[in-house]
Order: structure tokens, then sequence, then C-alpha cells
């Protein structure tokens, strides 16, 4: 986080702020190297021929290539770009309009390895395949352009040349991208056309979120899963070394510095299972659980130990809170909740994608300012970063995973590559409360007729499941659904009358039929009708308009509306018509901001206030329960 970005922050604490400087607040090593900033670049000519087994997206994972990988010639760098930012998007420096599949980037770092250590590459995402290479040396590949991957880069760095301590190791990393946006791999709502259209954007390509080292153990803690149980007053953890060591795990929790549990375990085959009693004697009710209103963290701190020396220490938090549906409603520890959620699709209008601390903390403020108790992230998935200000800012977060547009083999392939790192990504967030599998039958738009397409989306709702059974998991949402927690429909209806009779005391045939007159899709596919589920609005609203008047290319739903006082009418009618469905626990509006050509945000591209955001407060603080609290 620079000077300038925190300089815009809002006014957080100072143990948010402490999180904050290191790109994974939710794993904290102590030695690390920041390589977000300024690398050299190269843009290959757009008009270059598209090289051999790029119709898939392969590079270097052949292994027929594989052999002549480190035999590669580096290209001339002749520009700079900064990163984390796709060479698309003006923060990038890169002022380049044309399309380029594949990019190269390249930068030196100092780093002075210890004995008995090693050091991992960590990126947060690169779009959409990879190769990276240290001192010339080729390291990796991934594929997958939402998830994060890292590499073991301990035998390629430089070593210190002689014994003088002061010296400098200098080293240097090399990344090819290639991206040409296909629409059998998870591309979210970046357009693969040769231009935006209707609610496709801009696309991203090459590194768009954060690079980092870090220095472990030379045995160190891979992975660690908690999960909290609320009504036992238990966390369990699962956590995972490097290799089968005999080694033990000691923790330390604490809440805002106060002791409340420790202990150790022993590791068997890598592995260690175990429940911490949350007994906390500082809390009224013996645990403090987390919520929007409420959102308290308890920080825990982990140290592997081998033959009585600590090899690898991390810093982590959690929340303790559980999330449940039951007889047609959505509850928070054991209390029945209302959501009111915003469609969060993250985009800035010089940033794309990517969003800084400061800016998603803005984010945040503001919604929170307008009455919403949490957001969607909409086709995307979030930096760690953001993710860590939702659970410190107490803002539930809905994780959506991108969309592809062309179903196949291709397809179900890309989505399963990426699929365990984005339940990963998401599993020690206490305000993560969903996850949104498929949206609008993107990639599966036969979804109503194939019994293939049912059966690859009900395979990611099990998988979602058995990786993570404490949350909600959606499999298709807005309509046409199959195995979910929840059924999610979307209505753009702009009549809110005509809204509320569509819905109004008619559960079941809401279920069993094709409410909205926007879509007219069935809400269930053929044997999924009488689903007993709680019902959500997880997408109305979309009232269009333009500070700067109307543009022949916006795009938004509904009619334009003159003024800004005829638009906040008009977005009170539809949610109190929404609020007014009894049945209905919670909703979605659509949406947080513009974004590029789409016009129907409550907050412009530049994420400034279209419309009194006291006014936006009144209207979703009215109604219906807010989060525990009727108002």
């Amino acid at each position: 986080m620079t000077t300038t970005e925190a300089a815009s922050m809002p006014k957080l604490s100072k143990e948010i702020e402490d999180r904050l400087r290191y790109p994974n607040p939710q794993c904290i090593r102590t030695n690390w190297v920041d390589l977000d900033g300024e690398w050299e670049f190269y843009l290959p000519p757009s008009s270059s021929p598209v090289p051999d087994g790029a119709g898939n997206n392969a590079l270097f994972d052949d292994p027929a290539t594989l052999a002549a990988v480190n035999s590669v010639e580096f290209p001339e760098f002749d520009r700079t770009i900064t990163v984390p930012y796709s060479y698309t998007f003006p923060k990038s420096g890169v002022k380049e309009p044309a399309y380029h599949p594949v990019v190269w980037y390249r930068r030196g770092f100092a780093l002075d390895p210890r004995p008995a250590r090693r050091y991992m590459l960590h990126f947060e995402a690169v779009d959409y395949a990879c190769d990276v290479w240290i001192n010339g040396h080729h390291v990796g590949s991934h594929r997958g352009g939402m998830t994060p991957f890292m590499f073991d880069i301990t035998p390629y760095l430089a070593a210190r040349d002689g014994d003088d301590s002061s010296a400098t190791v200098s080293n240097e990393i090399v990344v090819k991208a290639v991206d040409f946006n296909r629409p059998d791999q998870p591309l979210g709502k970046q357009s693969w056309k040769d231009t935006n259209f209707a609610c496709w954007y801009t696309r991203t390509i090459g590194i768009w979120q954060s690079v980092w080292i870090e220095e472990v153990g030379a045995t160190y803690l891979a992975d660690f899963v908690m999960t909290p149980h609320v009504a036992d007053s238990k966390l369990s953890v699962d956590a995972e070394l490097d290799d089968l060591k005999n080694a033990s795990l000691r923790y330390r929790v604490t809440f805002h510095g106060e002791p409340v549990a420790d202990g150790a375990v022993s590791f068997t085959g890598g592995r260690a299972r175990f429940d911490i009693p949350m007994q906390d004697w500082h809390a009224d009710t013996g645990i403090r659980t987390w919520s929007p209103e409420t959102p308290d963290l308890y920080d825990i701190d982990f140290d592997v130990v081998v033959d009585g020396e600590t090899v690898d220490s991390v810093s982590s938090y959690f929340g303790m809170r559980d999330i449940s549906v039951d007889d047609g409603l959505v509850f928070l520890n054991d209390q029945k909740y209302y959501m009111k959620l915003l469609l969060n699709q993250g985009y800035y209008h010089d940033g794309g994608l990517t969003g800084t601390a400061a800016e998603v903390a803005g984010d945040i403020e503001k919604m929170k300012a307008m009455g919403f108790n949490g957001n969607r992230i909409h086709q995307k998935l979030e930096s760690h970063r953001a993710l860590y200000l939702c659970d410190a800012l107490g803002f539930i977060a809905w994780a959506e995973f991108p969309s592809g547009y062309e179903f196949g083999p291709t397809l179900v392939g890309n989505i399963e590559r990426e699929l365990p790192a984005y339940l990963a990504k998401h599993v020690n967030h206490p305000a993560v409360f969903a996850y949104v599998l498929m949206n609008e039958s993107w990639g599966v738009f036969d979804i109503v007729h194939s019994k293939r397409q049912q059966d690859f989306v009900n395979s990611l709702y099990w998988q979602a499941k058995a990786y993570d059974p404490s949350r909600l998991v959606i499999g298709n949402d807005g309509y046409e659904q199959v195995m979910t927690d929840v059924c999610t429909l979307h209505d753009y209806n702009a009549d809110a009358d005509d809204l509320l009779k569509t819905y109004e005391g008619r559960e079941q045939e809401v279920k069993d039929g094709a409410p909205s007159p926007m879509s007219g899709r069935r809400a269930c596919c053929p044997g999924y009708r009488h689903l007993d589920v709680p019902l959500m609005i997880t997408e109305y609203g979309g009232v269009a308009y333009e500070t700067d008047g109307h543009q022949s290319d916006s795009w938004g739903y509904g009619d334009r509306i003159a003024t800004p006082d005829e638009v906040v009418a008009q977005i009170r009618a539809l949610t109190k018509a929404v609020m007014d469905i009894d049945y209905c626990v919670g909703f979605c509006y659509t949406q947080t901001t513009d974004v590029e050509q789409e016009v129907n945000g409550l907050l412009d591209h530049a994420h400034d206030y279209k419309f009194d955001p006291q006014e936006i407060r009144k209207i979703m603080l009215s109604g219906q329960t807010y989060g525990y609290v009727k108002v």
C-alpha cells in the first residue's frame, strides 16, 4: 500500500492498517519482498501469428516442449508497466489501444537467501496462462486467470559472491502471459469480442493482482483451514505441512492482544486436525460472534516446531460465525438474517479489475452508508486485501466464480482446474456467506434440456459442499436452478406493482414457473421444482441513469429516467415491492457502480455518489428486517 493510497484510505484501526501492509492479510510472514510496481514490459506486434498450441491456451506444459523451455529467447523489453495493472487500463502506464494476446514482463529484485530457508514466489492472479523464469531458469507454468498460485524459487536464486555481507544479491524474474480470451475459459465480464458490448467490458490481460516473495522455513505450514462452530464454542483447524517430517504446531489465540487459548499438537503424515475450545472469558456470552453488526475477529498465530526449534511462523485471524438454512429462512449464528446486498463488479475506471485497498475500503464505506449489509462480488475473484476488508469492516460477501460462455470439455476442464483454488481463497474468510458457481446459465445455456449440463453444475455444487459445508452454495444463480441452497431469481421488471403481483403469496407457483417477464426463464429445471429452500431476489433494479446526459453507446435496464429524484423514487418503489414479498429472505440490488458503458450504478464509474446516500439508506433500512434488528 503506497503513501498516496494510505492517505485516501477511510479511517481504519491500526490493526486493520497493519494487516493491509501484507498482500495476504490472512497468512502473514515476517520476511517478504513486494514485487508490485514498475516492471520492464514487451508487447509483441498484435499482428504476430498465433503460436502453435494457442488454440487451447497451451504454453510450455506439454512434455514434448518442456525440455526446451530454458532455451526460450527473451524479447527486447522496450516499455515499462506498473504491476499489478493490465496494460489495457490507464494505471498500467502503458498507452496501447490494440489487443495483444501475448505479453512479457521482467524485473530485478534483491534477495539474500538464508540457509535452511525457502522462498516462495506468489502470484495472486495472472490472466490467463503464464510461464515464469528466475535467473533464466524456468520455474513453472500456470493456467487459470482468476486464482492464486506460487512457485518455490529457492534453487534458482543467485548466491552471495564471496564473504561480503553488505553485498546486494541481484536476481531477475521474467513472466510470459498468454490470453486469447476464449469463451471456453472463465472470463467473467471480459468481452471476448473485439469491442465492449452490453454488460461485457474491457479485457484484462497478464498480471492483474499482487506479486510477492515470502521466506518460509525448510519445513513450513503449507495450508490451513479454520472452521468455526458457534454452537459448540470451538474452532476446528486442519493444518498441513509441506512434507512428512516429524513436527508440532503451536497455536495462540488472542482478541485485541488479550489471551484466549493456546496449545500444541503433533503432525501425523504431514497433517494436524484439532479443535480449539473458544471460551473467551472477556466476552459476556463466553464467545464473540462475527456479524456485519459486530465484526469481531480473533487473531491466531501458528508456529511450526521441529526438534524444539521454531522453523516457520504465520499470523492469521478468524471469525466465529455459523450460517444455516431452515424452514425457508437463512440464519446467522442461529438468528434469522435478512441480507441486503449490492451487486459489485469491482471495476475501476483507471485500473479495471484491479482495485487498491483504499479504493475497496472506500467502496465498502459507501455501500454501508447507503444501508447495505453485504455485496455479491460479481464475476471476479477479489484480492486477499479486499476480502480481509469485508471481514474486518463487517460486510457480507458472496463469492462468485467467473463464467465461461461455450460449454464443452475445454470449459469443463478449465473450470475444474481453478475451482479448488477458488474455494481455498475464500474458505477462511468469515464474511464469505455463499459460493455462486454459475450465473444465469452462462456457459450452460441449454441446461433446461441437457442432463449433461445439469450434471456438470451439480458436480460443482457437490464439490463445493464437500470442500466447505459451512456456507451456502448456489449452483446457477438467477434462474434454471438445479442443486442449490437458495432459490435465487433475477427480475428486472421496472413496474413495481407488477413485480409484487408476480410473487406475492405465490411461493410454490414461482418456484415451479417462469416468474420474470423480462427473461421468461424457468425458476427451476425439470426435476428440481418444489425446491424446499429459501428464496432471494438476487438481481433487481438496475435503474439506468447518466449524470452527464444520455450517451449513444450506454447500456442499462429499462427506460432512461430524467432526474436523480425520479431514479430514487423508482428504486424506492422496486425495493419496497421486493421487501413486501413475505417469503423472500433477502435481495441484491443492481448495482454498486457504473462500469464503462453500463450506467445503472448507485455510484458512477469513478465510484462517486450519483444520488443522495441518505435517501438510499432510508429505502434500504425500511420494511424488512435489516440484519438481526427490526427498524
